[in-house]
Order: C-alpha cells, then sequence, then structure tokens
C-alpha cells in the first residue's frame, strides 16, 4: 500500500464528507480530492488518476437525478460538453514534469477557491434576468476549461458555474446540472486520455477504498437535505481549505520553496 492504514482511513474520512457535501451542490469534488491527495501521496499520476475516478463516481448519480427531474436537458448543454470532451481528453495526455503538474494543479486549486467564493457570493445578490449569449461562447467555454480538466485531474464544474452565474446564462438549477453533467463527460474523457498515454495509476487497495468512500458520500448527499447548514458557508470553508492547500502545493511541490 501506498498509504499506512491509519491515514487511509483518515482520507477516506475526508473523501466521504467532500463527496457529501459537494454532491448536495451539485459538484464532484474534485479539486478538494487533490488538496487531500498532496498531503498523502507524491505521485501525480496515481493523485490525477484517483481524483478523475471519485469525480466520476459522485457525478454519475447528480446527474442521473437532475435528467430525471427535468432539470437537464441534453440539446442545451451539448456545446458545452462537444467542445469540452476533446480538449479534456487532450490535456490528460500531457505528460507533465512533476513540478510543472503541481504548479499547474496549484494555481488550479487557488483558482477553484476563489470561484467558489465568488458564486456564494453571486447566489447572495437577488434575482436577476436570464441573459441570451452567442452559441460560440459555449464552446469556448467548454473547450478551455474542459482542457484545464483533463490536465489537472477534476471535472471542471467548479470552474464552470461560477462563471455561468455570474453571466446569468440560466437558472441556478439548471447551472448545477449542467455542471454535474460536464464534469461527467470530462471526467470520462480524462480518464481515456490518461489511459491512451499510460498515465493512469490507480493503487487498487487505496482506489477501492476512496471510492467506496464516496460513493457513500454522492449518494447520502444527493439525498438529504442540508437546510441546517448553509450551502453558502459549507462553500465558503471549503474554498478557505482548498485556497490553503493550493498555496502550499504551489510553493512547496511545484516551486520548492520550503
Amino acid at each position: 500500500m501506498l498509504i499506512p492504514i491509519e491515514q487511509l482511513m483518515l482520507l477516506c474520512v475526508g473523501f466521504f464528507i467532500i463527496a457529501t457535501l459537494y454532491s448536495s451542490v451539485g459538484f464532484g469534488g474534485g479539486s478538494s480530492y487533490l488538496a487531500l491527495l498532496t498531503l498523502f501521496l507524491t505521485s501525480f499520476f496515481a493523485i490525477r488518476s484517483i481524483a478523475l475516478v471519485c469525480n466520476l463516481v459522485v457525478v454519475s448519480g447528480s446527474t442521473y437525478l437532475y435528467f430525471k427531474n427535468g432539470h437537464a436537458k441534453l440539446k442545451d448543454f451539448l456545446p458545452f460538453v462537444l467542445a469540452s470532451i476533446p480538449l479534456a481528453y487532450l490535456g490528460a495526455t500531457f505528460r507533465l514534469k512533476e513540478s510543472v503538474f503541481f504548479i499547474i494543479l496549484g494555481c488550479s486549486l487557488i483558482l477553484s477557491a476563489l470561484f467558489l467564493s465568488m458564486q456564494t457570493f453571486e447566489m447572495n445578490t437577488a434575482k436577476k434576468e436570464v441573459k441570451d449569449y452567442p452559441n460560440y461562447m459555449s464552446y469556448v467555454l467548454g473547450a478551455v476549461i474542459g482542457f484545464l480538466s483533463g490536465l489537472v485531474g477534476i471535472g471542471g464544474g467548479i470552474f464552470l458555474a461560477p462563471i455561468l452565474n455570474h453571466l446569468r446564462w440560466n437558472k441556478a438549477i439548471k447551472i448545477a446540472a449542467l455542471a454535474s453533467f460536464f464534469i461527467l463527460v470530462n471526467s470520462v474523457s480524462g480518464l481515456f486520455g490518461l489511459l491512451t498515454s499510460n498515465s493512469l495509476s490507480l493503487p487498487w487497495k487505496e482506489s477501492m477504498c476512496l471510492v467506496f468512500a464516496v460513493l457513500l458520500g454522492g449518494q447520502l448527499g444527493i439525498r438529504i437535505s442540508l437546510k441546517r447548514l448553509s450551502a453558502h458557508g459549507i462553500k465558503r470553508v471549503t474554498a478557505l481549505l482548498v485556497f490553503v492547500v493550493g498555496i502550499r502545493v504551489l510553493l512547496v511541490n511545484g516551486l520548492g520553496w520550503f
């Protein structure tokens, strides 16, 4: 095993909590999985692979329920996913140097934290009318975020959702549904990219335990009401933690300053 059993149990608890909270607001938790994994693993191939698989497990259930309840329509999401799938695959095929990967990962975690925090303030504003945008914008956003997603091993929903909320692309529930579906297809595409570039690394004991943890957490998060917990509060605390770890990854793992 790459991780001692005591640390693995602690990591499973962390993944369970992350999956529960993130799935309740339409995300997969990829940025936080990456943040935690960097504290326990040194192999960036394993970090990227495990995060993508866990993302995929969590958002599969969320996406199913969004479509089942009529919050998602494939035709509205196609421009985003058609552009993101090949770019997520391309990003995942890049065999980066370890230091370069951690620099990109650290910057991505910091951006994730800022975007997640920004979303809570956007959602606090009064209801605004939905705006119409040229169709090409959906392709551009999908492509850019898809490439970044494949490069570092996240689904990209944590970037896409706050941007679309800021642009008033649609109602919040529809944006959450799109973010969930976007994470799903990018995670699948990213995994194929890792596989074809021989970069997929899934230590089976750690992977099985963590996948089981996020499966339970993800199913719990989408089925229970978290009315007693502030969704904004959850996101802000998570954003702070991801920001701190992002700074650590950038300075320690990426730049080697300490």
